[in-house]
């Protein structure tokens, strides 16, 4: 035990705590506030307290618990929302009501609720860390796998299905040293990764239903994305589709220091929108953490574990868990003051010098990876974070350190943003690294001709870009017939395939078969139009043809209906025959 002899906001410095190790969770004064040690000279400990401080003083005592900052795991976490510490929002209101008072405690694991439990093993067998022992419907969509704990490799002593508490010995195994009683709560440090058996190469993609990241910007399962921005140009728009529609099994959602209306819209609209393919309300394979920007600072810096962790949860259980992060900018801002107050030497624009490292070590978290255990088991993380920079510039700090590590850049533009053009994601800028890797599950699995495509429409809105500078200066009738068919085609593409609807039932989730005929629609227009101009036909009249509104309105097309592109493609074919004659 020690006492604090100075305080400073969230941080405070405790002396006589010699004892104390790194990163160990301390009571902090009367009202035992939640704090983490994040410094150690001599016998005296700096600590960051997870709560206000107000009122706290020189002569306070602290308490170290002896134990690293850790999450409960275990059934009772799908469906939850939680704060940076992971302390049930819902359990704390009940509590305190709207405000959260200080010092309340709570577990983030219901201790009361009985489960439903389905031993999977049976007295004699071997098992090891990471092995099934049995299994809770937790709801329509997840199975709760409880698994061996680490270190608890031996043989079952005695295992029993029933309906248990998450405190209640569901299974006894024998180990080599002692008897250990397992029940269905596990405890994590958030700080260190769990292990793995090892960790393979992403080569699937991670299936958004959004036409410009399908398309032209695939995130692989296991892949690391950043999807930074100026104020307004849809940062929040882009994550929250993305939680919603991704085929992930489970998402992690953390809002880290961003505005709480946006977590507000999370918390109304998931229950009512449903997964596309289970039909199911998309809270039923969500986790939320909310630490929005009038909760602690400190808090924000450990809410970004805490989401990493419970997705390592998951995919030891064979999951693909996708994980939002918005904002790793805010983040990166706790960073900044705490080392501030640490008299830490500052680097570039007052971030702490090792603000490169630590974004590091959370990115190099996600990954696909065979998980522990006897079965040959892959499961993964997809990390996705939004980078918020001062007036959208992407020279600064935590944008070019992000840029290093990831491998998906998403920019978004704040010009196509106020033309209402979203997904805001800027053609030009944005890129993927995936996308050769991709390239043979792609042709396997959506078309042989998908690659192509993509390439050649890619080629198309680069050759625009290069034409709007003549435009600019001479105007659209200084343009040969050939460069005029090709701004039209590029429009077709900016506005009838990347432009997408979010609040359009229909437009808001695309299947990748529907881009695929999608796309092909545009591109075989562009050919016939060529075509004809081959054949001495007016460019004007190709460019007035009527079947071309048909295309721009192929978006709404549902998906039970894509025999409607074939009727449209003849339809288009026929107008050409007609105009050549």
């Amino acid at each position: 035990m020690g006492t604090i002899i100075k305080v400073s906001g969230p941080l405070i410095v405790a002396g006589g705590m010699a004892d104390a190790k790194m990163y160990d969770v301390v009571r902090v004064g009367k009202q035992h506030l939640i704090g983490e040690i994040i410094e150690l000279r001599g016998d005296k400990a700096s600590v960051q307290v997870y709560e206000e401080t107000a009122g706290i003083g020189p002569g306070d005592e602290v308490v170290s618990t002896g134990l690293p900052l850790s999450v409960e795991l275990g059934p009772g976490l799908i469906e939850g929302i939680y704060d940076g510490i992971q302390r049930p929002l819902e359990k704390l209101r009940e509590i305190g009501g709207d405000r959260i008072a200080r010092g309340v405690e709570a577990h983030a694991l219901d201790r009361e609720k009985k489960w439903t439990f389905t031993a999977t093993v049976k007295v004699g067998d071997s098992v090891k860390a990471g092995d099934e022992i049995g299994f809770v419907n937790e709801n329509v969509l997840i199975r709760h796998k409880i698994m061996v704990p680490y270190g608890a490799d031996g043989v079952i002593k005695s295992v029993k299905s029933g309906d248990f508490t998450v405190e209640e010995v569901v299974a006894e195994i024998e180990t080599a040293s002692d008897i250990r009683k397992i029940t269905m709560i596990q405890r994590c440090a958030v700080r260190k990764g769990r292990p793995y058996c090892s960790k393979l190469a992403p080569n699937v993609p991670m299936v958004t239903g959004q036409r410009v990241i399908d398309t032209f910007f695939p995130l692989a399962k296991g892949g690391v994305a950043a999807v930074p921005g100026p104020f307004g140009s849809g940062k929040t728009v882009v994550q929250h589709q993305l939680a919603k529609w991704a085929d992930a099994d489970i998402i992690v959602y953390v809002g880290c220091g961003e505005r709480g209306n946006e977590m507000t819209d999370v918390l109304n609209e998931f229950p009512e929108l449903k997964d596309p393919e289970s039909g199911e309300p998309l809270m039923k394979r969500t986790v939320l953490i909310a630490n929005t920007s009038d909760m602690p600072v400190a808090a924000r810096e450990a809410s970004i574990y805490t989401g990493i962790t419970i997705a390592e949860y998951f995919r030891d259980m064979g999951y693909n868990v996708a994980i939002m992060a918005d904002s790793t900018s805010r983040w990166a801002e706790a960073l900044r003051e705490m080392s501030g107050r640490l008299e830490e030497m500052p680097g570039e624009e007052g971030y702490p010098a090792y603000l490169a490292s630590r974004l590091a070590e959370f990115y190099e978290r996600a990954g696909i990876v065979k998980v522990l255990g006897s079965k040959d088991l892959v499961g993964s993380v997809t990390a996705i974070g939004a980078v918020s920079p001062p007036g959208g510039d992407l020279s600064e700090p935590v944008a070019q350190a992000t840029l290093r590590i990831v491998k998906v850049f998403w920019g978004l533009s704040a010009a196509l943003a106020y033309k209402r053009h979203f997904p805001a994601i800027d053609w030009i800028q944005s890129y993927s690294l995936y996308s050769d890797r991709l390239h043979d599950w792609y042709e396997d699995n959506v078309g042989s001709e998908w690659n192509a495509l993509r390439a050649r429409a890619m080629s198309i809105l680069q050759e625009e870009a290069n034409l709007n500078e003549i435009v600019r200066l001479v105007g659209m009738d200084a343009l040969s017939g050939k460069d005029k068919i090709t701004m039209d085609t590029a429009k077709s593409v900016r506005e009838d395939y990347l432009h997408q609807n979010a609040f359009h039932e229909t437009d808001t989730y695309t299947s990748l078969d529907k881009q695929f005929r999608m796309l092909k629609l545009i591109l075989t227009a562009d050919d016939l139009a060529r075509d004809a101009l081959d054949k001495n036909v007016d460019v004007e009249d190709i460019l007035a043809l009527d079947v071309k509104e048909k295309i721009g309105r192929s978006k709404y097309i549902e998906e039970k209906n894509l025999c409607e592109f074939d009727g449209i493609e003849q339809e288009l074919r026929k107008e050409f025959a007609e105009l050549i004659g």
